[in-house]
C-alpha cells in the first residue's frame, strides 16, 4: 500500500500529538489557518504557549526533516502566531515555536507505526540546524 505525501503528514501529526501530549502538553488547536499560512500545533506546555511544525519524511533523501522549516517558513508560522495571539484579545502569554521532524520506517495497514522524532524546543531561536 503507497502511502501519498498528505497521508504521510497527516500519520505524522498523530505520530507528533502522541509524543506531545505524553510529555504532558495540552493541545489547544490543530491546523491552525491565517491566510495562506497554518501553524499544525498549537499547545500549552504548563504557562507557556507552543506553536509546533510538525514535518515528516519518508526518507531522508530530501533531507532531514527538520530542514523543512526554512527562515520563509519560520515568518509564515510566525505571521500566523501573531494573528492566534491578536485573536485571543488577551495579553501576551509566553510563547516558543518547537519543530517535530519525523523520518518514518515502517506502516502497517496504513498507519506509521516506526518512526525517529525529534522535537526541538524553542526551535526558531536555537536553529541546531
Amino acid at each position: 500500500m503507497s502511502t501519498t505525501p498528505h497521508d504521510l503528514g497527516r500519520q505524522g501529526e498523530l505520530a507528533a500529538l502522541s509524543h506531545l501530549v505524553g510529555k504532558g502538553y495540552r493541545i489547544l488547536e490543530r491546523n491552525y489557518r491565517y491566510r495562506r499560512n497554518e501553524i499544525d500545533i498549537i499547545a500549552k506546555e504548563g504557562a507557556t504557549l507552543c506553536f509546533i511544525e510538525v514535518k515528516t519524511r519518508a526518507s531522508r533523501a530530501a533531507g532531514d526533516p527538520l530542514e523543512a522549516v526554512t527562515p520563509e517558513k519560520q515568518r509564515e508560522i510566525i505571521r500566523a502566531a501573531s494573528a492566534y495571539l491578536a485573536h485571543l484579545g488577551e495579553p501576551e502569554p509566553d510563547c516558543r515555536f518547537d519543530v517535530v521532524g519525523i523520518l518514518a520506517r515502517r506502516f502497517r495497514s496504513g498507519r506509521l507505526v516506526d518512526y525517529e522524532l525529534t522535537h526541538v524546543t524553542d526551535a526558531f531561536m536555537n536553529d541546531p540546524w
